[in-house]
């Protein structure tokens, strides 16, 4: 009986050393089922956006887009400040910048959408709402090569084969290139599903609008909107 105790003894002191290498060393990079890092990997299974009033002041804080994918890498969630009822939710991630000190970073979450947009000019988190004007630039994607998939209906089909668009692949790939949100023409409080406008630009040059709502962690285009007369609906 003494054995076994020295050994979950042992056991125990070997977990909480990794577990303190994890933590500490590794910034919870490994540790999924922690707060923190549940609420980066909730944002980061959907697409970024910056809105363009918030692009307008990036050059103040002297952030690339890139910079703003990187703030979820070590940045620090605060729960405390964040709003985590309502619609959207908001979360506050703080990270230090260089020659700005910590900036406070706003990333929201609303039901049922794809879209997680940032925030980070000084506000009150209550006060956040989902954009209702203008547009925004899809700056980061998930990890995901068939995240995109449009309706099998006809008229989608059609329009895909008037398009001369059939791969989604390629629509992804144009999304990432020059993908926006028209905020305008989304509406991000419908329900059951919020209802998202994207457009993007073809290698034909043209500027191509999309109708998209979430469904089971993919982009479901349920309609495109045309640059030219067609016989599609």
């Amino acid at each position: 009986m003494d054995s076994i105790f020295h050994r979950l003894k042992y056991y125990g002191i070997g977990f909480g050393v990794g577990l303190i290498f994890v933590i500490f060393f590794f910034q919870n990079r490994g540790c999924s089922w922690l707060p923190d890092n549940r609420v980066k990997n909730s944002i980061l299974d959907r697409v970024l956006v910056l809105p363009e009033s918030e692009a307008k002041q990036m050059n103040k804080f002297g952030l690339t887009k890139k910079d703003l994918t990187l703030v979820l890498n070590d940045g620090e969630v605060l729960f405390k400040e964040s709003k985590k009822t309502g619609n959207p939710k908001v979360y506050v991630v703080e990270k230090e910048i260089p020659s700005k000190g910590k900036v406070k970073f706003f990333f929201t979450l609303a039901t049922e959408s794809f879209i997680s947009e940032i925030h980070f000019t000084e506000r009150n988190v209550k006060k956040i709402k989902n954009t209702t004007e203008g547009f925004g630039d899809l700056i980061y994607f998930p990890s995901d090569n068939n995240l995109v998939f449009p309706d099998s209906s006809a008229n989608v089909t059609c329009q895909q084969a008037a398009l001369q668009l059939i791969s989604s692949k390629e629509i992804l790939k144009n999304l990432k290139k020059s993908g926006r949100i028209d905020f305008s023409k989304s509406h991000l409080l419908t329900t059951p599903k919020p209802e998202h406008y994207l457009t993007f630009i073809d290698k034909k040059g043209r500027e191509i609008g999309s109708n998209v709502i979430w469904y089971k962690n993919k982009l479901n285009i349920t309609n495109f909107v045309l640059p030219f007369k067609s016989e599609c609906k």
